[in-house]
Formats: C-alpha cells, sequence, structure tokens
C-alpha cells in the first residue's frame, strides 16, 4: 500500500517537465564551467589540446555530440511522451555519466563530476517516476 504524498512530492511531479528541464540546465553549467577550469590546468587533456597536443581524429565532433545529448535534454521533456522520455533519459544520462566519470582529472573535476552524477541520477530517479505519482510502474 502507497503512502500519501505530500505538497512537495505532488509540485515535484505535476511540474516535472520544468523540473527536468531546469535539472539539465543546472548539468550542463557544471559541465561547461568544468571544462573552462580544465583549461586553466596545465595537465589537463583540455589543455594540452589547446597548446598544440594534435587531437585524436573526430574528437570535436564526438564531443559536440555528447554536449548536444544534454542541452536536447532542456527541451525535449516538453514534447516527449512520459514513456518516451524516459527511455531516451536513460540513454543520455548513461552516456553523460560515463563520459563525466572517465572525462577529467584534478580535486575541482571530482567536484563538479560528483555534482553533475548526482543530479542525473536525480533526473534519472524522476523521469521513471510516473506522473500519477505511482513509482516507476505503469506505462
Amino acid at each position: 500500500m502507497q503512502q500519501e504524498k505530500t505538497g512537495k512530492e505532488k509540485y515535484i511531479l505535476k511540474n516535472r517537465k520544468m523540473i527536468l528541464s531546469t535539472l539539465w540546465i543546472f548539468v550542463l553549467t557544471n559541465m561547461l564551467y568544468a571544462d573552462v577550469l580544465s583549461l586553466m590546468d596545465p595537465t589537463s587533456p583540455i589543455r594540452m589540446v589547446m597548446t598544440g597536443t594534435p587531437m585524436p581524429s573526430g574528437g570535436l565532433i564526438a564531443g559536440a555530440v555528447l554536449m548536444e545529448t544534454a542541452i536536447i535534454m532542456i527541451l525535449l521533456p516538453h514534447f516527449l511522451s512520459y514513456k518516451l522520455n524516459k527511455w531516451i533519459t536513460t540513454f543520455v544520462c548513461a552516456l553523460n555519466i560515463l563520459a563525466v566519470v572517465v572525462g577529467g582529472h584534478g580535486t575541482y573535476y571530482i567536484l563538479f563530476a560528483s555534482i553533475e552524477v548526482m543530479c542525473m541520477l536525480f533526473i534519472l530517479w524522476l523521469s521513471w517516476q510516473n506522473p500519477d505519482g505511482k513509482g516507476a510502474k505503469g506505462n
């Protein structure tokens, strides 16, 4: 038997699309700022490329595609059905969490990566909650 939802829980479920978009903006802001700080880190792979180390073929397009997956998630929750959104969110979160976990080094990066991963896990959890508030069962 499921407990009655609190006012806060009802608000989150009712406004899920806006909250998901806002959380993706938060994740992207953290990703971008971590990349900016990486430019200042002399041991960062991003900095090494900026100072002349050759980039692997397709490196820029791979990075662009990765960032676009997160950027598009700002808009998609507003247009996709609940069922399609939860599966696309699962794929995008898995891809971006993998990239964040293997993507950098340094104390500053660990801080950003931890925040990004925790937020994406919350996004994932929220996207799997049914709009009627009954958990992941159903469509």
